[in-house]
């Protein structure tokens, strides 16, 4: 997710806005430190026009 972030130099405080929810929780999603729900993974995937799999390194896009 940093990846995809930075390549659309975006700030995690940015991408926190999209998903409403606080830059800390965003940056704990961003090291593992806290699953992010599929509600929010979706929202995602839609905001980055990227698949699900893309999104959760299950595949390449």
């Amino acid at each position: 997710m940093k990846e995809l972030r930075e390549r659309n130099n975006l700030s995690q405080a940015d991408v926190a806005k999209v998903l409403h929810c606080s830059q800390v929780a965003y940056g704990m999603y961003e090291l593992g430190k806290r699953k992010l729900p599929i509600e929010r993974l979706i929202t995602l995937a839609k905001f980055y026009h990227v698949s699900l799999d893309s999104l959760t390194g299950l595949s390449r896009e």
